[in-house]
């Protein structure tokens, strides 16, 4: 822990410091909390994470086809779900 007198030198310092002045009010009103500013944006359709086997010659075609191989993949099944799909989706 810092004593009284240790402050009051680094609060005097700082405070003399041309780069590090205090905020103005205006500055502050205009700051965003930084859990605001983190990640990527949120997505429409948030994809779900599941844990699912697959044989492995799948597995090493889509994976053969380099980077982006699990997007390949979901894009796959998205085109097979379209071009299967009856439009009853009760049983999701």
């Amino acid at each position: 822990m810092l004593t009284t007198d240790e402050d009051e030198l680094i609060t005097i310092a700082a405070q003399s410091d041309p780069d590090a002045l205090p905020l103005t009010d205006r500055q502050m009103s205009e700051m965003l909390p930084l859990r605001g500013l983190r990640g990527r944006p949120k997505l429409a359709n948030k994809k779900q994470l599941v844990s699912i086997r697959y044989s492995p010659e799948v597995i090493a075609y889509f994976k053969a086809s380099g980077a982006g191989w699990q997007a390949r993949m979901d894009a796959a099944l998205k085109d097979y779900v379209e071009a299967h799909s009856t439009g009853d989706t009760k049983g999701a």
